[in-house]
Parts: structure tokens; C-alpha cells; sequence
């Protein structure tokens, strides 16, 4: 591993590279932050990907891709004069001390959950009027409902076992039963939504995070149906020319490998 020393000059480096092209390239010199944003996103998904196939040297080199952003997110800023990467630096900083009195204070925690519980308390005291605040409203469903939780959690606004939630998972899939029988759709989707909520909420008490656990079964499925197409083509086979119990037989080989 590199020493501190060479990973500042490392960081040094992409700083000067970053002014550089801001200066010399039309592509970069165009860019807004406005523009660059979608890119942003697609990078982040791109680590997370790389995160969930366990595959190191694509973490490592998506994480470069999103620190490129960073920079040149700050670099923008510098330019209107209104921040540059040592405020974004400094101010995480300062954060990080300022919402870690257990560490950097004289607060004491006994685990994980004391710690969550003040993180909360601290950022109400910093100005925030709700702790639902810090949840970004484009958030993909699964994860807004995720940090939804946690957050109200992180107060006390809970259940107290997991067996409490699961009646609860089981008392929203008869309400959704109800509706699908009386066929409204409007209160079909709503009572669906609830039964999703209340799955991520089991999630949580289960220790699983949901975001995860559905890619996984995507991947699953994925590798699974396309084994399927494979096999189909190997026999020459449209797949809307087969019959279910056909694609089955395949279905079940995919699910033994």
C-alpha cells in the first residue's frame, strides 16, 4: 500500500491533471454541473455494480472514476468562486468531528445504536427541522423506503422484534388481498406499496439490505433465463415457439448449476 505521502502527491497529481484539462480540452472546458450530473449517476451505479460482483480492480477503478467527478465538480465551483475541493474537504471534516462527540468529545456510546440515535439528534440540532430531511427525493423507491426507515429508527420510532413486523408484512398482504378482490386499482397499488414497505422494513430487522438482496435475484434470473436462450438456441429454437414445460426443463437445469 502507499504511504500518506504518496497518496496526497497521487491526489496532487489528479488536481493538476484536472486544471489542465479544464484549461486545454474543449469537452472539459464545456462542462456544467448540471451536465455532468447524469454522468455522476451512471458512474455511481457503475461502482455498485462493481461492489456486488465482489470484482476488486473494477471497484477500484470505478472509485477513480468517481473521484474524478468530485474534482471536477470542485473545480467548477473554485471557478465561480464559490468553493474549491479544500472547503468540500474541510467541511466533511468538520462534519465528521462535529457529529462524533464519542470520539472527538466527551459523549459515551455503548454500540452501533447509540451512535445511529445521536447522529440523528445531532443533525436535528444543526438546523434541520426533520430527520427525514437528508433523504434526497430521487432516490430509487427501494432505497428512499431503506434511509426512510433507518432514519425515523435512529429516533426511536420503531418496532421492538422482528416478529412484530412480520405481522405487520402479513396484516398488509390480506389488506392487499381485499383490494385485489374488490378490483380497484388505485387502492391495489396503494396496498401493494404498503406490502413493499413493510418487506423493507422486515429487511431491515433481518439484517438484509433489500437493494442488494433484489439485484441478487436479477442477477439470479438473468443468468438463469439466459442459460435458457442458450440451450433453446442450440436447438435451433424461437423461445416463443416453445411451450412452458419445454423452457422448464432448461429453467431447472439453469437452477442446478
Amino acid at each position: 500500500m502507499n504511504s500518506r505521502e504518496e497518496q496526497l502527491k497521487a491526489f496532487d497529481r489528479l488536481l493538476t491533471i484536472m486544471d489542465e484539462l479544464r484549461e486545454q480540452c474543449p469537452w472539459d472546458r464545456k462542462q456544467t454541473m448540471e451536465s455532468l450530473r447524469h454522468l455522476t449517476i451512471e458512474e455511481t451505479y457503475e461502482l455498485g455494480d462493481a461492489i456486488l460482483d465482489k470484482d476488486l480492480e473494477e471497484v477500484r477503478k470505478e472509485l477513480g472514476d468517481v473521484l474524478l467527478h468530485l474534482v471536477f465538480y470542485a473545480k467548477i465551483g473554485s471557478e465561480t468562486e464559490d468553493f474549491d475541493i479544500a472547503d468540500v474537504a474541510n467541511g466533511i471534516c468538520d462534519k465528521l468531528i462535529a457529529r462524533h462527540p464519542h470520539i472527538y468529545g466527551d459523549v459515551e456510546v455503548a454500540d452501533e445504536e447509540e451512535v445511529k440515535k445521536n447522529w440523528e439528534n445531532l443533525k436535528l440540532k444543526e438546523g434541520k427541522t426533520s430527520v427525514l430531511e437528508g433523504v434526497p427525493r430521487s432516490l430509487p423507491a427501494v432505497v428512499k423506503a431503506s434511509r426512510i426507515q433507518e432514519k425515523v429508527a435512529g429516533v426511536g420510532f420503531d418496532w421492538e422484534k422482528p416478529e412484530q413486523v412480520f405481522e405487520k408484512l402479513q396484516e398488509e398482504l390480506g389488506e392487499l388481498q381485499h383490494e385485489i378482490n374488490t378490483d380497484n386499482k388505485d387502492k391495489i397499488e396503494a396496498e401493494f406499496g404498503d406490502v413493499m414497505f413493510s418487506m423493507i422494513n422486515y429487511a431491515r430487522f433481518l439484517d438484509i439490505n433489500p437493494e442488494n438482496a433484489l439485484e441478487r435475484t436479477n442477477k439470479k434470473f438473468i443468468t438463469r433465463f439466459q442459460y435458457l436462450e442458450g440451450k433453446a438456441k442450440g436447438q435451433n429454437k424461437a423461445l416463443k415457439d416453445m411451450t412452458l414445460a419445454e423452457m422448464d426443463v432448461f429453467w431447472n437445469e439453469a437452477k442446478l448449476l
